[in-house]
């Protein structure tokens, strides 16, 4: 990469690090509002310093839908978990007895460190599609096809989320203390989580042919398994609420019994004896 393209990387970091500077007033915010807000801000990075020319060569028109589906993926995000907690009192309640027992044992270096490395995490993350302009790979026929399916796949993913969280709040509305089995709960117990790795894996596999280092398809790819693994922990954390809530239920014995967890390619039923997720 040219110079002036670690220097946009530098500017796009610092994005991040704005983005999910809010963890600071609430520890939960560095992995939720921050997460959306710093994704809104490296998408809307990528956009401009592309269009200026200057750090970032001129892309073509796969670089502004790719940053731009990056966007209105920061913005679902970080837009439902502000709207659930100003509006669900069950949820904000649960938050804040969560967050403020947190607080209260987490000095201000744990919280900057942390605030740190979710600043790194979420640039790693989005690092394909920046790859993919700052090396001025795209516009041939090869790099067309990873751009359309990994763009395809995006949507898919954020279709899908936005889809599950819908049905989720619905349902909660109708009867707060019963599980989801409605629409796409039918099929997967964590189509959220599903969504979520779909989205990803979007990104990555939109600039395959366009990571030409070594660093950058460790950047690459090691962004993708650490949300991966953050999406599977979340899962199993999932898992392990709902059995406490909902354990004694027959309806939701027979539910899980039947229903996998994530995807029903890969029928896995239950995470709680995989202790290498934390």
């Amino acid at each position: 990469m040219t110079p002036l393209a670690w220097a946009a990387l530098g500017i796009l970091t610092g994005l991040s690090a704005l983005g999910c500077i809010i963890g600071f007033k609430k520890f939960v915010y560095f992995l939720s509002v921050g997460y959306g807000l710093s994704v809104v801000l490296i998408g809307a990075g990528i956009i401009v310093l592309s269009a200026t020319g200057y750090f970032l060569p001129t892309g073509d028109i796969f670089t502004y839908i790719l940053a731009s589906i990056l966007v209105l993926y920061g913005c679902r995000l970080s837009g439902f978990l502000i709207f659930r907690e100003a509006k669900s009192a069950s949820y904000r309640k649960v938050a804040e007895n969560v967050a403020g027992s947190t607080e209260k044992k987490m000095p201000i270096f744990v919280k900057a460190t942390i605030w740190i490395m979710v600043t790194i995490l979420y640039i790693m993350q989005t690092s394909p599609v920046f790859f993919r302009v700052a090396n001025g790979i795209y516009g041939d026929q090869t790099s067309m096809i990873f751009e359309i399916v990994g763009a395809s796949v995006m949507v898919i993913g954020l279709l899908l989320e936005t889809i599950s969280d819908l049905t989720k709040s619905a349902a909660k509305k109708s009867n707060p203390h019963r599980f989801c089995d409605k629409g796409v709960y039918k099929y997967v117990r964590c189509p959220n989580y599903l969504g979520e790795i779909l989205f990803w894996t979007g990104v990555l596999v939109s600039s395959i042919n366009a990571l030409v280092t070594w660093y950058q398809w460790v950047i690459a790819i090691l962004g993708y398994i650490l949300i991966v693994y953050v999406m599977l922990s979340g899962a199993k954390r999932l898992e392990g609420r709902q059995d406490k809530n909902y354990g004694e239920d027959p309806e939701y014995q027979a539910y899980i019994a039947k229903t996998p967890l994530i995807s029903r390619l890969i029928p896995i039923k239950s995470m709680k004896k995989w202790n290498w997720i934390k």
